[in-house]
Order: structure tokens, then sequence, then C-alpha cells
């Protein structure tokens, strides 16, 4: 593990041993802000590689060539500008960019906790440095309470970004508040938070890839005497861009799930087995990885984005809070 990463593992341990309401307060402001700053820049630099991911999964099969013709027909449909001065290429971008706080903040701030849990059940541990078996939990932990802000703001995302393409019931939603409005008229709470179980089947086992490979590649690229204060641009890209790509080579087949249970009219699946299975028996198994061009195409610049806007957020913070 680099400097950096060792010096905040450390600090966490601390905490557990240490546990003055201020310092732990503290901590999880750190955690959740950062989170939240590397989330925002996510979504501004990967949405139309998102939007254009989703279209591929959930359009019936023939309706697109690849991921250049999906950006090709977005903008012959709906011009370079949509609907209420939206880019066409950015459509569905409100409820991510209005939930990337949260989502992100959460991600980041329950992995710190993921960590404190394992030091609190490891106390005569001989070494602060973490695993990667138990960087893997508490990656993994990180999902678990995300999930209860992603799965609702992805339902709307997903919900948005396919309906250019025509709802079955021919239902156009005017943004994401009336969106919500007719989800939840459709089928209360139950239908908002539609694809949940989906969002933690993909978001866990990819939330352990994505930060084990963070960390371990960025331990690599960091020079060995470098301070812990100093950030290593070119290492947290790097590293930012590896931890994408490891956890999106694992999470499109649930992704793609996740996206037809939740564009799909209400009754069409009843839950991730059957949506699977369906799946499958129409369009083979090879269905199960569309899209997966657009996501590795958005994994590296997307995550990179999000790691720098994280640890230079983190790094301001611990140098002036």
């Amino acid at each position: 593990m680099s400097d950096s990463a060792e010096a905040q593992d450390i600090a966490i341990a601390k905490d557990v041993e240490m546990t003055q309401p201020k310092k732990e307060t503290t901590s999880n402001f750190k955690s959740f802000t950062s989170g939240g700053v590397g989330g925002v820049a996510a979504v501004l630099v990967g949405h139309p590689f998102d939007l254009t991911k989703t279209r591929m999964q959930t359009a019936p099969a023939g309706t697109y060539t690849g991921a250049v013709d999906v950006v090709k027909q977005t903008l012959a449909r709906d011009g370079l500008r949509g609907q209420a001065s939206t880019s066409s290429m950015y459509r569905g971008m409100g409820p991510p960019l209005v939930g990337v706080t949260p989502i992100f903040a959460l991600s980041f701030w329950s992995y710190d906790l993921g960590k404190k849990l394992v030091y609190w059940a490891t106390p005569d541990r001989q070494s602060n440095a973490l695993s990667t078996a138990e960087l893997a939990f508490a990656g993994f932990f990180s999902a678990v309470p995300t999930t209860l802000v992603a799965a609702p703001a992805e339902r709307i995302k997903v919900v948005l970004q396919v309906q250019g393409q025509g709802r079955p019931d021919g239902t156009n939603f005017k943004g994401p508040l009336d969106a919500v409005r007719g989800l939840y008229k459709e089928g209360g709470l139950r239908s908002i938070f539609r694809g949940s179980g989906a969002t933690l089947a993909r978001d866990g086992p990819g939330s352990a890839a994505y930060f084990v490979a963070y960390e371990l590649a960025k331990k690599a690229l960091t020079p060995k005497d470098q301070p812990s204060s100093q950030l290593n641009l070119g290492a947290i890209i790097m590293a930012g861009g590896a931890a994408g790509i490891a956890m999106w080579s694992i999470a499109i087949p649930p992704d793609v799930l996740k996206s037809r249970i939740q564009s799909a009219p209400q009754g069409t699946y009843n839950g991730f087995i059957d949506c699977a299975r369906k799946t499958i028996a129409k369009d083979g198994v090879k269905a199960l990885w569309k899209g997966f061009g657009p996501a590795m195409a958005r994994a590296f610049p997307a995550n990179a984005a999000t790691f720098v806007g994280v640890e230079m957020s983190r790094n301001f913070m611990d140098k002036y809070l």
C-alpha cells in the first residue's frame, strides 16, 4: 500500500482506538464530502458513455449496430440539443447528478467504515496495513448502504435514458420529478426502488474489485519515498482508471439485467433470476455483455476523474480542517 493510503489506514485504525466524537465526526465528514466531489466529477465526464451503454442494453435486438450507431441515432433523433435545452447525450443526467453526492459520499464513507469494522474485528493485528481480502470486504460492504440511494436514482435515470427509444406504454416523462410522480403512481415506492437487488448484485462485487484495484495500483505507481501529504496526480489518474476497468469488467452482466428490470413495463420480470433466464432465452448469453464497449470506454476517464476529485478534496481538508 502507498504511503498515502497507509497513512489513511493508520488514521482509521487510530479512530477505532480513540473514539473522541469530534475526531470521528471530522473523519466522517471528510470521507463523505470527498466522495461527493469525486462523484460529481465522474458524472460530468462519464454520462454520455453511460447513456450509450444503457440504450444498447435495453433496445430490441437489431436496433443498433454498435456504440457509434447509438450516438448517431441519438443525435439524429434529438439533435445536438434535446428537450428543455439539455444535450441529448446528457439525457437522464439529472437523477445521478442530484443523487451523486449522497451515492458517492455514502460509498467512500462506507468504505472507510468497512475498514474500521476490520480493525474492530482484529484488535490483535500485527500491522495496520490491510490485506487484499480485507480491502475487498470493505469495498463490498460499501455497496450495501449505497444501494439505498443508488437504486432509485438508477431507476429514474434508466427510465429517462431509454424513453428516447419510446416507452411501451407511450408515456414520456418531462424530467426527474415527473418520472418520480409517474413511477409512484404506477406502483408506489416498490416501483421507484425496482432493481435494488440487481443494483447490489452489480455494486457489491464491483465495489470490492474497484477499491482493491485502486489501492494496489496506487501502491505500485507511487514512489516509496514520496511524503504522504504529497499527491501523485499521475498515480491517482492511472489507479483510478484501473479501478474503473476492474469494476466494469465483472459488473456488466448484472448491470444489463438491472437496466432491463428497471426499464421494462411492470410485470415483465419476476426478479433478477427471471430476467436473466428470459434474457438468455430470447437473445442468448451474449446479451449479458451488451454495452461492454461503452462501459469500458467510460470506465477509465470517469473513474480517474472520481479519484482525482476524492484525493484532491481529501488532501485539501486534511490541510485545513
